[in-house]
């Protein structure tokens, strides 16, 4: 695929925006189509903005008629896990119908190319070691459970119109922009590293730990961080990767496991600030240990994790934080 247009759903957001910013260094124009209800239009800087609902189909019958994009990225969703619980219906209603929606409103108008934003979730509680891309998908919460269930819909989509799709399986995404253009931002902010940095801010007054009795090497959960920037290339890829190819799942992680409390005593001697910590209790849904094996990810699409070492993840995200706040 050469430098074409393509629609960014959920552009607005922390992964989406990043992607945006890449397919414009590599000559595509990207066009967000965002309600901005977790998305921020100041994160809409590399192509043309459409404000719109993913379960609205005739909007996006509107959208696809007038940019014509050559193929899509699918970022729209809800993700916060602990929130899933709490309101199913609302994650299958968006994440599921929503996407049904978009594949219908692909459909009729001729676009066949779909990079697919997954997740690790579906997965589960896995086994000991890396997790394979044929790990069994047994998600522990509805959020992982409404993405496994349009993985399987992309699937069945290929072989009845022949949808072209990359699902691309995130570990933990974090990081930001290194030029400091665009960041982690969430109202309400659930990720472990931006509550972190909120309180060497002096945002919070502290950050909880949430299970302390893992069998890890330390008792916090284990998760593999994966720079938002090196995720955003590997969508770019992705996209490339559908000129010859109909159909693939990738793993996309570091491949590396950190601790909850590792993170933080990493956040504390980058900021020199004291990071003050709570217990809590586990939560539902959280796996002990989750680490991808992204082999398959770097052997087809030629793929590496550049940016994703904790101590770059961390500096970046420092970084923006400090800026976003209006701090140094």
């Amino acid at each position: 695929m050469g430098a074409k247009t393509v629609l960014v759903t959920g552009g607005g957001g922390y992964v989406g925006s990043h992607a945006c910013k890449a397919l414009a260094e590599t000559g595509h124009v990207p066009v967000v189509y965002d309600h901005l209800r977790t998305g921020h239009r100041w994160a809409v800087k590399w192509g043309p903005f459409e404000q719109g609902d993913i379960l609205d189909g005739a909007r996006l019958d509107e959208i696809l008629r007038r940019h014509r994009p050559a193929g899509v990225m699918h970022f729209a969703a809800l993700a916060c896990v602990a929130e899933s619980f709490a309101d199913p219906a609302a994650y299958f209603q968006t994440n599921v119908t929503g996407t049904l929606i978009l594949l219908e409103a692909m459909r009729r108008h001729g676009i066949a190319n779909l990079v697919f934003s997954s997740t690790c979730a579906v997965y589960g509680l896995p086994g000991a070691g890396a997790i394979t891309e044929d790990a069994a998908r047994r998600p522990l919460n509805p959020y992982g459970s409404s993405k496994l269930v349009v993985e399987l819909m992309l699937e069945h989509y290929r072989r009845a119109h022949g949808l072209r799709y990359v699902s691309l399986r995130y570990f933990n995404a974090a990081g930001a922009d290194p030029g400091g253009a665009i960041g982690e931002h969430h109202d309400p902010e659930t990720h472990l590293i931006p509550l972190v940095l909120d309180v060497a801010l002096g945002k919070r007054a502290h950050v909880e730990i949430f299970g302390e009795d893992y069998e890890t090497t330390d008792g916090t959960c284990i998760r593999d961080y994966i720079h938002v920037c090196d995720i955003a290339e590997a969508h770019v890829l992705a996209l490339r990767h559908l000129d010859r190819n109909e159909a693939a799942v990738f793993n996309l992680g570091n491949s590396r496991g950190t601790s909850v409390r590792e993170i933080i005593a990493l956040a504390a001697r980058m900021t020199g600030k004291d990071i003050a910590v709570r217990s809590a209790a586990r939560r539902p849904g959280d796996a002990p240990a989750l680490i991808a094996d992204a082999s398959k990810l770097r052997r087809e699409l030629g793929w590496s994790a550049a940016l994703s070492k904790p101590e770059t993840i961390l500096e970046t995200a420092w970084n923006w934080h400090r800026r976003h706040h209006g701090v140094g």
